[in-house]
């Protein structure tokens, strides 16, 4: 258990040779607080995690402790994939010959949309497995193809490299993550479909939100903005246009509240809260995730990243009285990652302001919602490894949970 994101900070902090005061003073926080971070007793928000990495000049991935490969993850072997992953982002525009002739293109689109539901949902243990071959044919069958037959290969290719990012930043293979991103735009700079192009856009602003680059992400959005209108009929948003747009309005309110710019982020809300009045329910095209119920997670999300987390809690409990109940709960069809990461950012929200038994229940929602998603979290893993180091009482469901997480 000395092995937690607090004790990386601190190591990492002396190999500089900062002081406590000085890297407190380079990432805008108390010297009290970047003390009880070191020390285990708080957890630093994501974005927290950013501004330390860069401000001791290192990778986020070092102090999150990523790639993950001992206990749980042993066991599942989910990483004995990566390898061949690596060759194949690398062979992209020259590939290696297949042994057999590859899949009829309708045959490979159904199942990378198979792929696709894995991935919204954070199943990337039998997904992963499924990626490589999938990958090969589609490229072959791209290169080999013409017309609009080339087009979709290449779109179909773009929606599996998405799926390699999802799966290598999750593992937290962050150097992997970065070069699948731009096999997205690779793939979708051919597909003959804007949108696409846009999501491939999105993905690499996100990465860059996730580094702490949050001057280049944000023209990047912003520039997403007007692409999407310009893209849309007539200036009239299609339900493809509005998820698009939605999702990039969240992104920006996350990346504001990171960067501690809390009226931009709320301002964005509320853009993305009007954009989600375009749609009868929540959707997922293009595979984002977007619609009033996920407005509604990224306003708690965004709370929490600004710090705020005593805030984020009252919005949740206020919004459970309009379901009669003393919190809100997510509605059903949520796809599954999204869900659980809405549980594992209120865990260390509760944990944050010293429920612990309510941290450790969300935890085990997020377990329950998408045991994979949940088990390569950081966040999930440190909220767990603070629980229990604070338990006195020893208590085996809380250590327990922390064994199955690998910590």
């Amino acid at each position: 258990m000395s092995d937690h994101i607090g004790a990386r900070i601190r190591e990492n902090r002396k190999v500089r040779q900062l002081s406590v005061r000085q890297l407190a003073n380079r990432v805008s926080i108390s010297v009290s607080l970047l003390e009880k971070i070191e020390s285990g007793d708080r957890n630093p928000a994501p974005g927290l995690v950013a501004q330390i990495a860069r401000a001791l000049k290192i990778g986020p991935d070092r102090l999150t402790g990523q790639p993950y490969v001992n206990g749980a993850e042993t066991e599942e072997q989910v990483q004995a994939v990566i390898p061949e992953l690596r060759r194949i982002l690398l062979t992209y525009d020259n590939p290696d010959d297949l042994v057999v002739a590859p899949r009829p293109l309708p045959v490979l689109a159904a199942e990378m949309d198979h792929v696709a539901e894995m991935r919204q949902n954070g199943r990337y243990v039998p997904m992963g497995p499924l990626l490589p071959g999938l990958l090969a044919e589609l490229t072959h069958v791209a290169f080999s193809s013409s017309g609009q037959d080339k087009q979709q290969a290449y779109w179909w290719l773009a929606r599996g490299y998405r799926a390699t990012n999802s799966l290598a930043h999750k593992l937290g293979y962050h150097d992997l993550s970065l070069t699948a991103v731009e096999r997205v735009h690779w793939a979708a700079d051919r597909s003959g479909d804007p949108l696409m192009q846009v999501t491939a856009a999105y993905l690499k602003a996100g990465a860059m939100v996730r580094m702490g680059s949050y001057a280049s992400a944000r023209r990047v959005l912003e520039g997403l903005e007007g692409e999407i209108e310009r893209l849309a009929p007539e200036r009239s948003l299609t339900d493809a246009h509005a998820a698009l747009q939605g999702a990039v309005l969240l992104k920006l309110a996350i990346l504001e509240a990171r960067d501690g710019r809390s009226e931009r982020a709320q301002q964005r809300l509320t853009e993305a809260r009007i954009c989600a009045g375009y749609l009868r329910a929540d959707t997922t095209h293009y595979e984002m995730s977007f619609g009033p119920t996920n407005v509604r997670i990224h306003e708690v999300a965004a709370l929490i990243d600004s710090g705020d987390t005593e805030q984020a809690l009252g919005r949740l409990r206020e919004w459970g009285a309009e379901q009669d109940r003393d919190e809100w709960e997510l509605p059903d069809g949520i796809v599954a990652e999204r869900a659980s990461h809405h549980h594992i950012d209120v865990a260390a929200a509760r944990l944050a302001e010293g429920d612990r038994r309510g941290a450790h229940q969300d935890l085990l929602q997020a377990r329950k919602l998408s045991p994979n998603h949940a088990r390569f979290h950081p966040t999930l893993r440190s909220t767990a490894a603070t629980l229990v180091r604070l338990d006195r009482s020893q208590d085996d469901s809380i250590a327990g949970f922390a064994r199955w997480a690998g910590v």
